[in-house]
Parts: C-alpha cells; structure tokens; sequence
C-alpha cells in the first residue's frame, strides 16, 4: 500500500475537537471489533509524539508505510481495516495532520504543547494517566533502535526517558507503585517533560 510521504513543511493545520473525536471513535470500534494491535487515540499521540521529537533520520527517510499502518493494526489484503479508498485517505490525512501539529507546536511554542493522556477517576480526583501514551512511544522508538539508542544511553537524556519506559511496559516488573494513581500521574508528568526536553535538543 502506497501512502504520502511526510513533509515537515506541509501546513500546520491542527485537528479540530470534532476530528480528534473522530479518530478515537474509529480506532475504539477497530479495538471493539477485536483486530489486534489498533492504538489508541493516546498511543497514536504518543506514537506520533516520539516521531516528532526522535531522530530526524527516522521520520525524514523512513517510508510512510513502514510506520504509518501500524496506527490501525497493520493493512489487510482485502484493504481492511477500512471501508472504503475515501475513508483510508480521509484517515491517512487526521494522523499526518495531527504529526504536523505536535511538531509544529514542539517546535514554535513548547509551551503550548499538551500531550493526549488518558484521565482515571478515583473518587472526586481524576488522574492523568500516560500508560498508553507511553506505550505508542516505545513502539515508535522501536521502529529504528540503532537511532535511539545514544539518546536513551546519554547521561542527561537517558534518566529523563525512564518514566515512559516504565509507565510504557518496558520498565522494571513488579513495581507495585505503578498500581498507585497519584504515582502513575507524577510518571506522566515526568514522561511529557522528557518529550519536551528531547524537543529542546533540536
């Protein structure tokens, strides 16, 4: 399957609240449906996230479908998972468009930046939760290992990304604090400031 090659010029053209809800709702019903490996709204940021702030290399030569199909589970001989060429290409456009945007964002005002997490309620408190989020990340950085190893072996970078390793799976087993809300969400918070700082490296 043949898809567009990402520019980083392409305009910055943010995906409105009711697009955002689109795609999670599309990727919810693959979920629901039962095909394995659909992310969800907050792994596809996380996902995507990852790709905006890694290694140039990885994003400016990789092709778009080496990465892009996995948004959705990976692309079926009879072109599942979608419907129809319009509803591929309309999806195709939300997730490049949501990349430029993180980019764009991460790039021109960091400040501004706010990644997709999800919100667990415990009582009247509501927690952020980057567990998704985190886990899109680590799929992306496995993409191209060679190229995020020295970012995860650098002395400054390397503690920085420990929190989504953790939150993302890929940490220490049996660490029963991660079953905590409240550390769950210092986790999180730690794993948006690593991707701002990966931002910041340029």
């Amino acid at each position: 399957m043949q898809y567009p090659q990402f520019n980083r010029a392409s305009p910055n053209t943010p995906l409105t609240e009711a697009e955002l809800e689109q795609l999670d709702q599309w990727l919810l019903q693959l979920a629901q449906s039962g095909r394995d490996g659909v992310m969800s709204l907050d792994g596809l940021d996380g996902y995507l996230t990852a790709l905006a702030v890694g290694p140039a290399s990885v994003l400016d030569t990789l092709p778009t479908a080496d990465w892009l199909p996995a948004v959705w589970g990976g692309d079926g001989e009879d072109g599942a998972p979608f419907a129809s060429n319009q509803q591929r290409k309309r999806t195709v456009v939300l997730v490049l468009r949501h990349l430029q945007a993180i980019l764009s964002t991460l790039r021109e005002h960091p400040t501004l930046w706010e990644p997709v997490f999800s919100l667990a309620e415990q009582g009247e408190h509501e927690w952020a939760d980057a567990g998704d989020w985190c886990t899109g990340f680590l799929q992306a950085t496995d993409l191209d290992p060679a190229a995020w190893a020295p970012l995860f072996d650098d002395p400054q970078l390397g503690p920085q990304l420990v929190p989504i390793a953790l939150l993302g799976g890929d940490g220490e087993d049996g660490n029963e604090d991660l079953d905590d809300p409240a550390v769950r969400e210092s986790l999180s918070r730690a794993a948006a400031e690593a991707a701002l700082a990966l931002a910041e490296r340029g």
